[in-house]
């Protein structure tokens, strides 16, 4: 895992690659999956999840039409932790961002995948899925359905 260190002047320093890095760098390792940790340079506290909500922060002010948090939203998130028995939002909102972000890669791929072929390639790729599904399913009885007598020779003879 990388580390980031940050120091009293607010600076960020990737320990890897021995270079100072902004909020956009750490966005970037967020975006390519590269886990990280920021620890402060002096106690070593994990000071991770406070660089992410910056990196949200800096989003939010940069695209205003790229909001994701309303005022409305964040108003109720701060009523959820000000109730006696906190809901799990954590983990429903990990697993509902996760189902969107699954989602949305399959529609893209389909999208580059129509956009890739001609109709009627998509056509006889379907229908080569499609035998390829019912010679698995019927692939055990050693013939195709409704095929009922042996294989016949060129004649039309019975071997």
């Amino acid at each position: 895992m990388r580390v980031i260190r940050k120091y009293a002047n607010r600076r960020l320093y990737d320990t890897e690659q021995s270079r100072y890095v902004t909020l956009e760098d750490l966005r970037q390792l967020v975006i390519d999956e590269v886990p990280f940790r920021v620890e402060d340079a002096k106690s070593g506290e994990d000071l991770t999840r406070t660089i992410l909500l910056s990196i949200i922060i800096e989003q939010e002010q940069a695209d205003g039409d790229a909001e994701v948090f309303s005022n409305d939203l964040l108003a109720q998130l701060i009523r959820v932790y000000d109730m006696a028995q906190p809901l799990p939002l954590a983990r429903y909102l990990e697993q509902g961002t996760r189902l969107m972000l699954e989602q949305q890669k399959q529609m893209q791929d389909q999208w580059q995948q129509a956009m890739r072929h001609s109709p009627m390639e998509v056509m006889r790729e379907l229908a080569e899925e499609n035998m390829r599904f019912w010679q698995q399913t019927f692939g055990g009885m050693g013939r195709a359905p409704g095929d009922k007598g042996g294989d016949k020779d060129k004649d039309g003879d019975k071997e």
